[in-house]
């Protein structure tokens, strides 16, 4: 199951292990179960802490629970953890084996102190990226919290139990038979969703921070490489994020970041985070901007957050990134999650054996139609030009593809469904106004991004496409406030690049600091 190199990594790992875990399948004759059973044999012949059970009776099989004799832990896991998941597995033995947790000291108290019965249940899937911060962070409050219980269901292994809670995207996380939330969800986001009091206490602290010599607004590349530049300056700095890591929380493969060769978005994102880290950087996440008051002469600019805080800084740098173009037709919003859906990679696996359609015709959406060629039963691409945009690379082996139908010339008109979920799609023919409808189960939207500028409207200049209107320094129509990264007019939405012009706007900042104002 684990190969020899795996193996001895897991050792090393498991060598942190100081309490005694004990593993309890729930296992039938089948193949996924003989799978499950291999898998736990070797880890637990990896430590002489591990004992492995296998009179486990949970009603989902295969299964296997995580336990610290004598301590009341609630942690499981239904189907088989590897792929993306298998990090969230070895994360889970340290934390049930008594290593402890990188979360911060005010945080682990923070989920001890939670009072009630929260009894939570993730359906993931294994190649989806977003998945293990929502397990791993639901995990660790399971060996926390004695009130925590969590259990991680592979959705792609337990298809009727999707199909009956209507499951169509992931991460879903349930909390008493309830939904509680999807997509990507932090530690520190669920806790707040869960201590009703958490926000005000946050934005009183925020309210009393002094003021920044230069505010970051945006965790992605750009307000990451901002933050470090003017915290290699000396001077205060803070950055503000909605979620740290941005958009590349949601890329798959990343293999154009020079000198990284190949790696994935979550783990550019931590690194990122990290670097930051080791700085003198005040990072503020959870924080989502509402609105920019630029600052009267010789004042400060401020900006106020939807939790009710606002912040003050000499400069600002504005790195609020883009999202995920949207169709904007009858039914999108409707069935979002319920059969549209916008990470082929994380959603895919849900729809094996089905109908679906992709929207967009470049990269991204022909990658898409190849990626869930070989999971669905059909893909049909549509494409609003006269011809793909694509790579040709991408077209070829997308034409290649015996399970896909490319349709141009085709506007997207209405998502169609039975009022649960998707049941088709109608488009209009551009070339003749003939409509069409086309019966299927999912629908995965790739038609490029949309900078996040709705709260700027008013205050910055802006081009006709909604990005901020930026100088060659990144400098903004206001003085003192800078923009870099996706949310800006410079062209070529990539990572170096917006790596780049957050450096840049950031050295900007502080040569307008120095010739304005001494630094704090």
């Amino acid at each position: 199951m684990l190969d020899a190199t795996l193996k001895t990594q897991l050792k090393t790992y498991l060598e942190r292990v100081t309490q005694p875990i004990e593993i309890v399948a729930s296992l039938d004759d089948g193949a996924k179960s003989r799978e499950l059973h291999d898998l736990l044999r070797e880890i637990a012949s990896l430590s002489n802490l591990i004992t492995l059970r296998e009179d486990g009776s949970d009603a989902r099989v295969p299964s296997f629970s995580l336990n610290r004799p004598g301590a009341d832990i609630s942690l499981r896991f239904a189907g088989i953890p590897m792929g993306h998941e298998f990090t969230s597995l070895v994360l889970a033995l340290l934390q049930v084996g008594g290593h402890p947790s990188k979360a911060s000291a005010e945080l682990i108290e923070q989920i001890a102190a939670l009072k009630g019965e929260f009894n939570f249940e993730t359906y993931f899937s294994l190649s989806c990226q977003n998945c293990p911060d929502v397990v791993q962070a639901l995990n660790l409050m399971a060996v926390l919290n004695p009130n925590v219980r969590h259990v991680a269901i592979d959705g792609a292994l337990f298809q009727a139990e999707v199909e009956s809670r209507q499951v169509m995207a992931v991460p879903s996380v349930y909390l008493n038979g309830q939904v509680f939330g999807q997509g990507r969800m932090g530690l520190e986001e669920i806790v707040a969703k869960l201590d009703s009091g958490a926000s005000e206490r946050q934005a009183e602290k925020l309210n009393a921070k002094d003021a920044f010599d230069v505010l970051v607004i945006g965790g992605g590349p750009a307000g990451a490489a901002a933050a470090i530049y003017a915290a290699r300056k000396g001077i205060r700095t803070g950055v503000a994020a909605e979620r740290f890591g941005g958009q590349v929380l949601d890329t798959m493969a990343i293999e154009n970041f020079i000198s990284v060769q190949e790696t994935e978005g979550p783990k550019l994102a931590t690194a990122l985070e990290e670097h930051v880290k080791q700085y003198d950087v005040d990072i503020m996440n959870l924080q989502r901007a509402e609105a920019l008051v630029p600052a009267a002469a010789g004042g400060l600019h401020e900006v106020r957050m939807a939790s009710g805080a606002t912040l003050k800084a000499k400069t600002v740098i504005l790195a609020t990134g883009a999202r995920w173009r949207e169709m904007n037709v009858p039914g999108e919003q409707q069935y979002r999650s319920r059969g549209v859906a916008y990470c082929p990679h994380c959603d895919g696996p849900l729809f094996k054996g089905k109908r679906v359609a992709v929207i967009g015709g470049g990269n991204s959406g022909v990658e898409a139609a190849i990626d869930l060629a070989g999971i669905v039963a059909q893909v049909t691409l549509i494409e609003f030009d006269s011809q793909l945009r694509a790579d040709a690379v991408l077209q070829r082996k997308l034409h290649s593809l015996p399970n896909v139908k490319v349709i141009t010339s085709a506007l997207t008109s209405e998502v169609l469904g039975d009022g649960q979920k998707v049941n088709g799609l109608r488009y209009k023919d551009r070339t003749t106004d003939a409509e069409h409808e086309l019966a299927l189960e999912g629908i995965f939207v790739q038609i490029g991004l949309l900078p996040n500028t709705d709260w700027l409207k008013g205050t910055v200049e802006l081009s006709p496409r909604g990005e901020i209107i930026v100088d060659s320094k990144g400098q903004t129509n206001l003085p003192g406030v800078f923009a870099a990264g996706d949310v800006t007019t410079v062209p070529y939405k990539q990572i170096v690049i917006a790596v780049g012009e957050g450096a840049k706007a950031s050295l900007a900042a502080f040569d307008h600091l120095i010739r304005t104002s001494a630094p704090a």
